[in-house]
């Protein structure tokens, strides 16, 4: 998965709406036609330019985490009705704008950047309705979404935020009183919340309580917060470092901890006694209506949650089918249930330290590293990291994630996976997610996106939930024709990571839109998988927190594999398979609609 820190909308720059590996779908125009092209061209590019310009002032953070550092002093709003306002009128001006230029005007290439666009200021409008943010601006905080879980490592040393200059960690306390700002705005959502009868779970504020007693239970030395002080750059007078470290010291004990304390005291006190004790969707006055429209937010398509509840059942049926197989390959005896508990249980199937499944992932980073040529025409320039979660969120924090780098690849892409609760790790699904999160998965759309300069910055950095995390389950399955799952645990692991994203078909819809509660949630999945308890538990409560999130990735993979499946039919001797992965990344996350008319036009072109 790749990280979700906080909802950001996301910029837009246009250079040049061509990219060097764009797909062949038209002829060359005749002379009399370049030069309308041209202009065409020339007034999205102008557009796109200035919106992003104009987004990244709004935004600071998208600013930071791409290495732009104009805006490094601020951390951003987020949160108020006039930040609001301001996503809603440039999102309403850039439409009007759009509606200037002729479409049919420009080349195939800058059509999909028009229509992409197009759709996320469409999209944004939506989300910033009345009848929408009144389901959600009332609800700022979750365990799994919010900023006290991403700001602490964004802070630390550790995270996006650079620490080499004076002046870095002088912007660092800066940003920090816009998120003590931040998080008592929060306290006032959550208060708007209680007035419109409009209630978070009582389960994810109970867990939100709990990190941040966490947060709070850590001395100043030890929080992530103090990080930056304790690893100085070099080139640090020693008057800077005490002048920095008394600084830090303060804001921590004055500043940061307090806001938390503040926030934690009134969930504690006055929010959960009244938070709604049903955990889905269905449970929220306003959900159903808001569930639908998360559904086709997250899917990039019309479907109904009632489709994808069947669908999800189907595909789990499929799945348990082909691990059938393989636990008479290995020729174990008993039930498939006594062979996922064998899994989970087996020693043979579990690293003995957190150092041991760290070398794990670093083997298998080596071995992927040696094959992925031969699905790829062109590799990431930002290298990969490595690393488990730390340990003060690895308790809520699935079994991996992504945090992308920078496009100049100053700052590396990160896989992190996690160590929580040890022995309830199994080794079987690990190449699967590294492959997933990390290389090809991830790492690969993100980073080739990002590093194409050509692509204007809205293709660049921003995205949709199916096309990339439909890109990173489909990239699990390459793992079949790099040679990857010659063992057969290996190969069940993948089944098992599939059947996950099968059976969230199945849980998300049933927790929404069915009713189903939370313990059923987990027996469901306990009862389909070799999954262990506490990660499914992770799991549900993830659905819980984050609604519709986890449909997009079986959602996206199949269509990616029906694309695939497509080309490798029409065009029989002439596919190519890399070329074919170059055209589902080259131009970054696009919408799956708008992904299958692209694929079709190169399929045409190749012919």
């Amino acid at each position: 998965m790749k990280s979700l820190r906080f909802a950001l909308l996301a910029g837009s720059a246009f250079a040049v709406a061509v990219t060097t590996n764009a797909p062949a779908f038209a002829s060359t125009a005749d002379s009399a036609a370049v030069a309308p092209q041209a202009d065409e061209a020339s007034k999205l590019a102008a557009l796109f330019a200035e919106d992003d310009e104009a987004t990244l002032k709004r935004n600071p953070l998208n600013a930071l985490f791409r290495g732009d550092m104009r805006y490094a002093d601020r951390l951003g709003d987020y949160i108020s009705d006039a930040y609001f306002d301001a996503e809603r009128k440039a999102a309403e001006a850039n439409l009007a704008k759009l509606e200037s230029i002729d479409r049919a005007r420009l080349d195939p290439t800058s059509q999909i950047a028009y229509d992409v666009y197009k759709q996320n200021q469409l999209d944004a409008l939506k989300g910033l309705s009345k009848e929408i943010m009144d389901l959600t601006v009332v609800r700022p905080v979750n365990h799994f979404a919010g900023f006290h879980t991403f700001y602490p490592t964004f802070a630390s040393g550790q995270g996006a935020a650079p620490f080499k200059t004076v002046a870095d960690y002088e912007n660092n306390l800066k940003r920090h009183k816009e998120f003590i700002t931040l998080m008592d705005a929060s306290i006032g959502r959550f208060r708007e919340g209680m007035g419109s009868g409009v209630f978070e779970t009582k389960l994810t504020i109970t867990n939100v309580i709990d990190q941040l007693n966490t947060q709070l239970a850590q001395k100043t030395e030890e929080s992530p917060y103090y990080g930056p002080v304790t690893k100085f750059p070099a080139d640090f007078s020693e008057a800077d470092k005490a002048r920095l470290t008394a600084a830090y010291k303060d804001m921590v004990e004055k500043g940061l901890y307090p806001a938390n304390q503040r926030l934690r005291d009134f969930l504690r006190d006055e929010y959960l006694p009244l938070a709604r004790e049903g955990v889905g969707l269905s449970y929220m006055k306003g959900g159903e209506k808001l569930y639908q429209y998360m559904v086709e937010q997250t899917t990039t398509l019309p479907l109904k949650a009632a489709d994808i509840h069947n669908l999800g059942l189907s595909e789990v049926d499929r799945i348990k089918k082909g691990m059938e197989e393989i636990k008479t390959e290995v020729g174990f005896k008993g039930s498939l249930q006594d062979f996922f508990e064998h899994l989970r249980t087996d020693p043979k199937f579990k690293k003995e330290s957190r150092e041991a499944l760290t070398q794990g992932y670093y083997d298998i980073g080596k071995q992927v590293d040696t094959v992925i040529s031969s699905q790829f025409k062109f590799l990431p320039k930002a290298p990969l990291e490595i690393k488990p979660y730390e340990e003060f969120r690895e308790k809520y924090e699935a079994g991996g994630s992504y945090q992308q780098g920078t496009p100049d690849g100053s700052r590396p892409g990160t896989f992190y996976f996690n160590a929580y609760d040890l022995p309830s790790r199994t080794t079987s699904g690990m190449t699967t997610l590294y492959l997933h999160e990390g290389a090809p998965g991830h790492h690969f759309q993100i980073s080739i996106a990002q590093e194409n300069e050509k692509l204007p910055a809205f293709m660049r950095f921003g995205g949709n939930t199916a096309y990339v995390e439909g890109w990173a389950l489909y990239a699990e399955t390459l793992g079949y024709d790099m040679g990857l799952f010659k063992d057969p645990y290996q190969r069940f692991g993948t089944l098992s990571d599939e059947m996950l994203r099968a059976m969230r078909l199945v849980v998300d819809t049933g927790l929404h839109s069915k009713g189903w509660t939370r313990d059923q949630a987990i027996d469901y999945m306990l009862a389909n998988s070799d999954m262990g308890k506490t990660d499914a538990t992770a799991e549900v409560e993830r659905y819980i927190a984050i609604p519709s999130q986890a449909l997009a990735y079986k959602i996206g993979a199949l269509t990616i594999q029906k694309l695939k499946a497509k080309a490798q039919k029409e065009l029989g001797t002439k596919f190519d398979v890399r070329e074919f992965h170059n055209q589902v990344l080259n131009t970054g996350a696009l919408p799956l609609a708008v992904l299958e008319k692209k694929i079709d036009g190169w399929i045409a072109s190749q012919k």
